[in-house]
């Protein structure tokens, strides 16, 4: 599966649509196109699905390690893929843009936001071009995507000063009906608000999937890993409004060791018949009446009381609080698995990279293991005085700044997500 990387010069320069757009291109050329993301993120992804058909792929260096983004690319399907840089290129150090295209050897398409210039687009990519020298990293700037630009004139302007060895690949249209609507977290769901189809087919007309083809390139294969039995065991997995970041390798690696159920809480559904549960996370805070209500959780207390093992990452950390207040001042009781008030803000409270380090023995790592993952939350938790904690934060915010991973019975919340190559799940399936 031949691959190239649509990176952008900053976030906000148009680089989901133009995604969307070269996967609509693409696949109306005939093409059977595969989505990835660059970076921990769950929104971006799901607008890639709404388009594609098909679940993005997840590439963090950080999170999986360059083998891992290897074995996450080539576990896509179609013939040629499409990944959505974080970001501007070279932000994020360890987990840029330019390491995930360095990791997979692929060349970088360039969105530029040419809404107020021509000459200066061009000028533009060439310094991201050389910069990788700088920078020390392994990147081939390879052509541009003029975002948010006009025909005519404009994008002949752009194309015309571009020099050798950066490619024209086309432009997006400057329309109102091309801008994803944003809340707190950042966009809203593919599955909340898509684009149009028309308002897709406006911007694919006007990318060139036939000079994507020509510079998309397959990646390094990664190093072969047996597979692991599987565990004979049943795992319950939360899936609604509520409960929505789940990567879809966490869903494959599940699936593959375990029996995987859904369940909606958040609908009224009740908790299935189950050897442990996993609560990713979501916006519990969207839905948070209905949680107190959810005959799921009244059982998943009762459950957890008797030791039944379960995880909850992030939104999962804050249904299993004793509390959630939302940012209008609403308390609801939730599901009172952890010593926990969880209440919501209007701006951030972590937004970071992290690193764990295993305390003792948890349902995630043993005792002195680490775990990478990420966290971005807009809530903070009030823990009780006696509460135990599994994880000592050595990067990142965790729930009180220097610890994450509350721990009651065997339940385990903690507001950093992990990715299944960190071996987390597996570790979790095992005490099943």
């Amino acid at each position: 599966m031949r691959g190239v990387v649509l990176g952008g010069t900053a976030s906000g320069v148009g680089k989901t649509v133009a995604t969307l757009a070269a996967l609509r291109a693409l696949a109306a050329a005939g093409h059977d196109v595969q989505p990835a993301k660059a970076g921990p993120d769950f929104i971006d992804p799901s607008h890639h699905e709404a388009v594609a058909g098909r679940p993005s792929r997840t590439l963090d260096p950080w999170l999986q390690g360059v083998e891992g983004v290897r074995r996450n690319y080539h576990r896509g399907e179609g013939d040629v893929c499409v990944v959505e840089g974080v970001m501007g290129l070279y932000d994020g150090d360890v987990a840029s843009t330019a390491a995930v295209a360095a990791a997979l050897d692929l060349p970088v398409v360039l969105v530029v936001d040419a809404s107020a210039g021509m000459e200066s687009v061009a000028a533009t990519a060439l310094g991201f071009r050389e910069f990788a020298d700088h920078a020390g990293v392994d990147v081939d700037v390879a052509g541009v995507l003029a975002g948010r630009a006009h025909g005519g004139r404009h994008a002949e302007g752009v194309r015309e000063a571009l020099p050798d060895g950066l490619a024209y690949l086309g432009r997006t249209p400057p329309r109102e009906d091309l801008e994803i609507p944003e809340r707190h977290l950042g966009l809203e769901m593919g599955d909340e608000a898509p684009l149009s189809g028309e308002a897709l087919d406006a911007a694919a007309e006007h990318v060139r999937a036939d000079r994507l083809l020509e510079l998309a390139r397959e990646p390094p294969r990664p190093a072969p890993v047996g597979p692991d039995p599987p565990t004979g065991k049943r795992v319950a997995v939360a899936r609604d409004g509520a409960f929505r970041f789940c990567y879809p390798a966490t869903v494959e690696r599940l699936d593959e060791r375990a029996e995987m159920v859904t369940f909606a809480p958040a609908a009224g559904e009740e908790l299935p018949d189950c050897d442990g549960v996993y609560l990713p996370g979501g916006y519990p805070e969207l839905h948070a009446g209905a949680l107190a209500d959810a005959p799921a959780l009244a059982t998943l207390r009762e459950r957890a009381a008797d030791g039944l093992p379960v995880l909850g990452e992030c939104g999962g950390l804050m249904a299993l609080a004793e509390t959630l207040t939302t940012a209008d001042g609403d308390t609801h009781r939730m599901a009172g698995g952890l010593p926990a008030e969880v209440r919501m803000h209007e701006r951030f409270q972590a937004l970071d990279h992290v690193e764990l380090r295993a305390e003792r023995d948890s349902l995630t790592a043993g005792a002195g293991q680490r775990l990478r993952g990420h966290e971005f939350h807009y809530s903070s938790a009030d823990t009780a005085g006696d509460a135990r904690f599994a994880f000592t934060v050595e990067r990142g915010d965790g729930i009180d700044g220097g610890r994450d991973g509350l721990v009651e019975y065997a339940t385990l919340g903690t507001y950093c997500h992990v990715h299944p190559e960190s071996g987390a799940f597996d570790t979790f399936l095992g005490a099943l």
